[in-house]
């Protein structure tokens, strides 16, 4: 199950980047401005594990670092006037912010145990 997923998103990423070839730097920034606030909210975010005291104050952490990570990238992008199609580039930001979302908490998923009491029922 995990496969397919992985191998539709692969598939539907490598037609995005085949149909947007004329903007592929508008592509690219989308993929890569996405991939890292989606990093930074992780890392930040998922801290909490280790302080659950301090969970919502990471989790508004995780949103701001994603927010600013976004607009500092656009901001930069549109300086240097690196993105030729806003619209690829705002279609690719937004596959490939769900595509990230998806694969770092699949990752964390897989990572974290179940619970004790969780296995006995499970088995």
């Amino acid at each position: 199950m995990f496969i397919t997923k992985i191998l539709m998103l692969l598939g539907v990423s490598l037609g995005a980047g085949y149909a947007a070839a004329d903007h592929l730097h508008s592509y690219l920034l989308g993929l890569s401005i996405a991939s890292l606030a989606v990093g930074a909210c992780y890392m930040i975010a998922f801290a909490s594990t280790r302080f659950p005291q301090f969970a919502m104050g990471l989790l508004l952490l995780g949103t701001m670092a994603k927010l600013t990570v976004t607009v500092v990238g656009v901001g930069l992008s549109i300086s240097n006037d690196l993105i030729t199609s806003p619209i690829v580039f705002a279609l690719s930001y937004l596959f490939y912010i769900i595509a990230v979302s998806y694969l770092w908490f699949s990752y964390r998923d897989s990572i974290t145990p179940a619970p004790k009491t969780m296995k006995s029922s499970l088995a």
